[in-house]
């Protein structure tokens, strides 16, 4: 057991927690203290009583949500209440974070600014914060108010926007991809990838059912899925496949399990579906496919731990070297884009993944893109390119798009990542538009 791991995820846990409990109290003595100024009785017990029904829907939701083992068809009822619950707790989680930034910065720039003096000037009895209130200028108040009032309602106004919006606005994105060791017949080949179908609460059959139809219109050769095709085991999973199965392609529908899978012990079940449904599950497998008379070799595994649950490093991709070809390309299906690291060690031309949504909120300050995706993976979305053959530590992320390589001449691995189609935590999308890729080989 790997007790630092184990203290570390103890520790973020109990912050999450915290945070949480923390957001709901400062909007219920915010919403508290808002209605008390009302002269309407009734509008204040109203607006009261309204506040505390949505919290009663949350905590039902969550309840729900903790339950395990209830697979079937998703109620209508339980998605309104997951959907709110989401929305609510994930915009109170970010609106409160970022007034107490304000505050924090408040109160540093009254500590700086008032004059030592005027500080040692205030009761004793009176609380510093009472006292640089009483003391700040008035513009400077009025800006910190306003500030405070932009900061809380920019989370609600954002996730209603991505919920109502972004998240279902699917878009196609068609890449050119150069790959090492491709026959000329192969030059023009079109893989279409979807991937985080995520059918849940936050997901319908009816979107599922949409991304399907954008797929096929794409008129691909392949066709491939990588990937976490339901959140928990109280999704039907069943479902799910049964609307990936609408999908079609002259060399067939191929996929690989995700972490999801995983955590819903649902890889078994996914895997029979696939077979029923006359499509294949890549399970630590690998075929060879035929197109315009020439071959390649792809590749599937299950979602890759980079830790074991108790801590500790785990080798990705081991005992592949039965499953890569070195007589044809390979293309690997791995949910998990961290496994590109040791696909390109091991030779393998091209990896397609998904997993981090593309970080599934991304805002962008200064030319730099900000999103949670970060803390996972440095493949966040796109194109991506290494050495092959090299090991890892020796190299640098190249990421798109047009940046020559040092070495036209070096043989190098590439990865696609797949923003995904649905939403995990909170059903939203902000600057990170769900994807339907469109992948072209080219020879490099």
């Amino acid at each position: 057991m790997n007790w630092g791991w184990l203290l570390l995820r103890i520790v973020i846990g109990l912050t999450l927690l915290t945070t949480l409990f923390l957001s709901q109290r400062f909007w219920y003595r915010a919403i508290w203290r808002t209605t008390g100024s009302w002269r309407a009785d009734w509008l204040r017990i109203a607006a009261r009583l309204l506040y505390g029904l949505a919290l009663c829907v949350v905590l039902l939701a969550a309840i729900d949500g903790l339950r395990m083992g209830r697979q079937g068809h998703l109620k209508h009822r339980d998605a309104i209440l997951a959907m709110f619950s989401g929305l609510w707790v994930s915009s109170a989680f970010f609106a409160f974070l970022f007034v107490e930034a304000v505050h924090a910065a408040e109160r540093v720039w009254n500590w700086f600014r008032s004059p030592a003096p005027t500080r040692r000037e205030v009761a004793p009895n009176s609380s510093s914060a009472a006292a640089f209130e009483q003391l700040a200028d008035p513009s400077r108040r009025y800006f910190f108010r306003t500030a405070s009032v932009l900061a809380g309602a920019t989370p609600f106004f954002s996730c209603m926007y991505g919920f109502a919006a972004e998240r279902l606005d699917y878009q196609v994105r068609r890449v050119e991809i150069p790959m090492s060791n491709l026959p000329p017949a192969l030059d023009g080949m079109q893989i279409a990838q979807i991937s985080d179908i995520h059918l849940s609460s936050y997901m319908s059959r009816a979107d599922v059912r949409r991304a399907v139809d954008m797929t096929n219109d794409l008129g691909a050769d392949l066709t491939v899925v990588t990937g976490d095709f339901i959140t928990g085991s109280s999704d039907p999973i069943a479902d799910c496949i049964e609307e990936v199965s609408r999908l079609h392609a002259p060399l067939g529908v191929w996929g690989c399990n995700g972490n999801h899978e995983i955590y819903a012990k649902a890889e078994e079940a996914a895997q029979q579906l696939f077979a029923q449904y006359g499509m294949k599950l890549l399970r630590q497998e690998n075929a060879q496919l035929t197109f315009r008379g020439a071959q390649f070799n792809l590749i599937g595994v299950d979602y890759q731990r980079e830790r074991s649950i108790d801590g500790h490093r785990t080798a990705m991709l081991a005992n592949m070297d039965a499953l890569i070809r070195r007589d044809m390309p390979n293309i690997l299906l791995s949910h998990n884009p961290n496994t590109f690291n040791r696909a390109a060690e091991l030779g393998i031309e091209l990896s397609l993944a998904g997993h981090t949504h593309g970080g599934q909120i991304q805002v962008e300050i200064l030319d730099h893109r900000l999103t949670p995706a970060r803390f996972i993976s440095d493949y966040i979305a796109g194109l991506f390119e290494r050495p092959l053959y090299k090991p890892s530590e020796e190299v640098l992320v190249r990421r798109e798009p047009d940046v020559p390589a040092e070495n036209p001449q070096a043989r190098a691995a590439r990865l696609y990542v797949n923003r995904g189609l649905g939403t995990v935590g909170a059903p939203v999308r902000l600057g990170v538009p769900p994807e339907i890729s469109l992948i072209v080989l080219r020879r490099a």
